[in-house]
């Protein structure tokens, strides 16, 4: 569903600091709140029975956090939040959708409109292009670091959201970074890595004889976070029961650890993330209501890559500065080339690609007999003319896959073709040196003999080095 130029939140002038919306309403024009209505504001407006619901609803066929409307530069984007009888679009049962003025929304038995303003709404959007090490120029990224420099300074607990690769960790460190707290600790903690047998005394830590195993009393990492910052990521995967226990210590600011008759007070400012969607887990029971208002102080959704694409080239040039080591810009057909690309892992993706291209000396395209040789299925052994790539050669920036294989049989015929081609540029920039190639491809230099030999790689190895490199084969 396309969304009109002279429709609700559409952007118009955007001058250095300010951003200018349009505002809107949402009426209840059907069910057993009929009459009510809602101003729309420039934040991310949430509909549903439950209490932290911008417009709360009666009826019971409705999630208590059934949907939420958020402004962007371009209109106005419903998302249904895992609702459980869904939302319908103009009788389309829809997740994601940009809105039409005077669109009607069926969620259960009420019936909603969204209808366009005509006075502007006008929003702050800082005017830096980064924030510590978090890059972008465009409106989406200016936006999220106009809250992150007011939240930055405060106690305020914040939870951040966003699909995975899109940066939830460094947000963190830079909240951390920013605040009145950056030369105390930052403790992170993954949720998702840690067993559910061992996580509550990790997190709460615990009294000697507590437990089968508990030598000694230990501090957990809420109080190893005294004073300094306390990163909970995945917080969506931590169980039930240990959701109670960090809503009580959000409330009273004390720790029990596991076995103690007593608490001991923490100074700790929490920063959460997941890239789940809390309201989803809210609805299906998984994760308390209670906490996710307690976490969600401060909320923050991290834009995917495909949203931000004018950031592109930004990026790609700030990664392959850092990455190649040198002040040679990234090649222009390489930009064009990643343009193409959806993205789907976000900035951690992109940043993996260009560090390939790098390693790799891949730009976009290649020589003919570069390509004959990466598409063949034997991976048969390169003459020494074939090893030693001439100067500037470029290959393709992707392998070839056989997609007609099984998915175990087409990953290890990619990845013995990735090997073959790692093995003859390092040899390569070495000269043939085994000790070198090992050296520049972080190995030891056993493995490195070792893959050479299986590869069929011997002619690439220089005289020299070859005969060490025999001697030392043979002592192992």
């Amino acid at each position: 569903m396309g969304y009109r130029a002279d429709v609700a939140t559409r952007l118009h002038d955007v001058r250095p600091g300010e951003l200018t919306l349009r505002s809107g309403e949402i009426f209840v024009v059907d069910g057993p709140d009929r009459g009510n209505r809602l101003a729309l504001n420039p934040l991310t407006v949430r509909v549903g029975t439950g209490e932290s619901c911008h417009l709360r609803l009666s009826d019971p066929t409705v999630s208590r956090l059934h949907f939420q409307l958020s402004p962007r530069g371009d209109g106005l984007r419903l998302t249904d939040v895992g609702s459980t009888n869904g939302t319908l679009v103009e009788g389309v049962r829809v997740r994601d959708a940009d809105l039409l003025s005077g669109a009607t929304v069926r969620i259960g038995a009420t019936v909603l409109r969204i209808e366009s303003g005509r006075e502007p709404l006008c929003v702050e959007v800082s005017r830096n292009e980064r924030f510590g090490s978090l890059l972008g120029a465009g409106v989406e990224m200016r936006r999220l670091y106009t809250v992150l420099e007011r939240a930055a300074p405060t106690q305020a607990t914040v939870l951040i959201q966003g699909e995975t690769g899109t940066g939830k960790e460094l947000v963190a460190r830079e909240l951390h970074l920013h605040s009145r707290r950056s030369s105390g600790p930052f403790v992170a903690v993954d949720c998702g890595a840690i067993a559910p047998n061992v996580i509550e005394s990790e997190l709460f830590g615990h009294t000697r004889g507590a437990f089968s195993g508990a030598v000694s009393d230990r501090r957990g990492l809420l109080e190893e976070a005294h004073g300094g910052t306390l990163f909970l990521d995945e917080v969506g995967e931590l169980p039930l029961n240990l959701q109670a226990k960090l809503l009580r210590v959000l409330e009273t600011r004390e720790v029990r650890r596991v076995g103690a008759n007593s608490a001991r007070a923490v100074d700790i400012r929490l920063v959460a993330a997941t890239n789940r969607m809390l309201a989803q887990s809210v609805n299906e029971g998984s994760f308390r209501e209670d906490l996710y208002y307690r976490l969600a102080v401060v909320e923050v959704q991290l834009p995917p890559l495909r949203f931000r694409r004018e950031d592109l080239p930004l990026l790609a040039e700030h990664f392959y500065r850092r990455l190649s080591d040198g002040d040679h810009p990234i090649p222009s057909e390489l930009v064009a080339a990643l343009m193409t690309r959806s993205w789907p892992g976000n900035v951690r993706e992109l940043r993996n690609f260009i560090e390939r291209c790098v390693t790799l000396g891949i730009t976009t395209s290649a020589p003919a007999s570069s390509r004959d040789r990466l598409s063949s299925r034997e991976g048969a052994p390169a003459s020494s003319s074939e090893g030693a790539a001439p100067s500037g050669e470029r290959l393709d920036a992707t392998l070839p896959l056989n997609l007609s294989l099984p998915l175990k049989e087409a990953r290890d015929e990619a990845m013995e073709r990735l090997e073959h081609l790692y093995s003859q540029s390092v040899l390569r920039r070495s000269e043939g040196n085994v000790t070198r190639a090992a050296e520049l491809a972080g190995v030891s230099r056993r493995f490195m003999q070792r893959l050479i030999a299986r590869l069929g790689l011997r002619e690439a190895v220089s005289d020299g080095a070859s005969d060490d490199d025999d001697a030392d084969a043979d002592e192992g």
